[in-house]
């Protein structure tokens, strides 16, 4: 029953990732395509809001888990992780390159510290 729990947290967590990272996609689309803007501009904006997507996805694996938040929020950004190097390899037949995949190290510890104070957050409230 534990793992079930913690393996819905996480599906929870990666979910959230998904939805921002479109929601935050279909804006910067916006801004490309009405704005003087250029993708290079965008540069540091989408890396941001990749970490805050990635913290939010953790911040709601550790809140909906309620414990071990390291665990679950290193699942949640393994998952995602996983997901993308899978769209990756096999549409477009490329593995991670080392900057990929120093940002996604990244990206799995930001996730993990949104874990963690997600379930510091969730269970002060019992």
């Amino acid at each position: 029953m534990e793992s079930r729990k913690m393996g819905s947290a996480v599906l929870y967590g990666v979910g959230s990732i998904f939805i921002l990272a479109i929601l935050s996609s279909f804006i910067f689309s916006i801004l490309l395509r009405f704005t003087s803007m250029t993708e290079s501009s965008l540069t540091y904006p989408i890396m941001i809001m990749s970490f805050i997507s990635m913290f939010a996805g953790g911040f709601i694996s550790g809140g909906k888990g309620k414990k071990q938040g390291w665990l679950l929020g290193g699942g949640t950004g393994l998952a995602y992780a996983v997901v993308v190097l899978l769209f990756q390899y096999l549409g477009h037949d490329t593995l991670f390159t080392l900057k990929q995949l120093i940002y996604y190290i990244c990206f799995i510890i930001t996730s993990m510290m949104g874990a963690i104070l997600g379930v510091n957050l969730s269970s002060g409230s019992d």
